[in-house]
């Protein structure tokens, strides 16, 4: 029922009888307002129900929508994850086969290390008794030269040429040797054809003082050795200069060493050249006229003003060595035999007696003997040989 205030009032309809409004009472008026006033209301919250109601059902809409869309995104995410996992387990596996793999080749590697080291180990321990072996220690004695005549007549526009240098040659020949223990004996032959009978015995009973002892004889095994020539080559114009302390930079050095080379005072001349190593501190100092690279280098010393400080440097003559025809070569002496197996039944010198008593005489199938050399229990000698006595292989 609609409700205006320039509508007239309508009639009340009850029970499908129509009852005019005038006719109620004024209570039933009022009341009847009322409840008109009460039904507007109820139509008005039923509406704005209905709104709610229809807003509710849009959000809920939109809402699944949104739960739908983040189920998809949480699947995603998921599935994602699940391949995430899988990868990262097979990389895992991976690393872990390139680690066992590296593992594997590093336990190689230190393997193949420690096999080189020990190599390295062995072939330093035989260079160094091969150094040991080939050093040779030998004092030159002094040898007086006499001027026996002139061996090429030099012109004199060349005579300054020629005498640039210091020329000189020299051979060197190590002998053979042998070293020889305790109880052995080294006994010489006069004749080869000796030392071949004796060598044919497989033993060689000898009786000394009443002491039968079989003695070993065998074949001279010498050491390795060498021969070799050294040419040697002095120069009288260039010196070598050594102990230049690196104070400067290299090309002031070098003009510094100019300089002080060229002090007549100092007993210098005309430098025409400088070599400078600043890694092994020396320098290679080449003079313009023959004389001042001799005078120089008797000094042993030599004062290099290096501007912040004097400094002390050695000076020698420059020197250039060749090694020719360097040649190794071991052998066999042709008339010495080895005697092994030899008691001490008496002294030294005694037992060296009758030993060389034993092998004069041919019934023994000995001969004249040359030289024989004991060396008593507990004692070592190292015996060399000429290359007279040795056949070469």
């Amino acid at each position: 029922m609609a409700m205006g205030t320039n509508e007239a009032p309508q009639p009340l309809v009850l029970n499908g009888d129509v009852t005019p409004l005038e006719e109620l009472s004024p209570e039933d008026q009022e009341e009847l307002r009322n409840l008109e006033k009460e039904l507007q209301q109820l139509k008005i919250q039923f509406e704005k129900a209905d709104t709610v109601k229809s807003r509710l059902l849009l959000d809920k809409l939109d809402h699944e929508e949104h739960k739908k869309q983040a189920q998809d995104e949480m699947m995603k995410l998921l599935q994602e994850e699940h391949e995430f996992s899988k990868e990262l387990e097979n990389q895992k596996k991976r690393f872990e086969q390139e680690a066992l793999a590296m593992e594997e080749t590093n336990h190689q590697l230190r393997h193949q290390i420690n096999k080189q080291k020990e190599r390295l180990e062995f072939k330093r321990s035989e260079s160094e008794s091969l150094q040991q072996k080939f050093k040779i220690i030998a004092a030159i004695p002094e040898k007086a030269v006499k001027f026996i005549g002139v061996e090429k007549e030099i012109p004199d526009h060349k005579l300054e040429e020629d005498c640039l240098h210091i020329q000189g040659q020299f051979s060197i020949i190590q002998n053979p040797a042998l070293t020889l223990s305790g109880g052995q004996a080294l006994i010489t032959f006069e004749e080869e054809q000796v030392a071949e009978r004796i060598l044919k015995l497989a033993r060689c009973p000898v009786t000394i003082d009443k002491t039968k002892m079989d003695v070993k004889p065998s074949r001279v095994a010498l050491d390795t050795t060498v021969k070799f020539e050294v040419q040697l080559n002095v120069s009288l114009k260039k010196i070598e200069v050594s102990n230049i302390p690196p104070i400067l930079p290299e090309e002031r050095i070098r003009d510094k060493l100019e300089l002080n080379f060229s002090k007549p005072s100092l007993g210098g001349g005309e430098v025409e050249n400088v070599k400078y190593n600043k890694d092994s501190g020396t320098a290679v100092i080449t003079f313009l006229h023959t004389g001042v690279a001799e005078r120089v280098a008797m000094k042993n010393t030599y004062p290099l003003d290096m501007g912040l400080r004097v400094s002390q440097v050695f000076v020698s003559l420059c020197t250039e060595d060749r090694l020719r025809k360097f040649q190794t070569f071991c052998g066999t002496s042709r008339r010495t035999v080895l005697l092994s197996g030899i008691s001490d039944v008496l002294d030294e010198e005694d037992l060296q007696d009758n030993l060389e008593i034993h092998f004069q005489k041919p019934n023994n199938y000995g001969g004249e003997v040359e030289n024989i050399k004991y060396n008593a229990q507990g004692q070592t000698t190292v015996a060399y040989f000429n290359e007279e006595t040795v056949a070469s292989e």
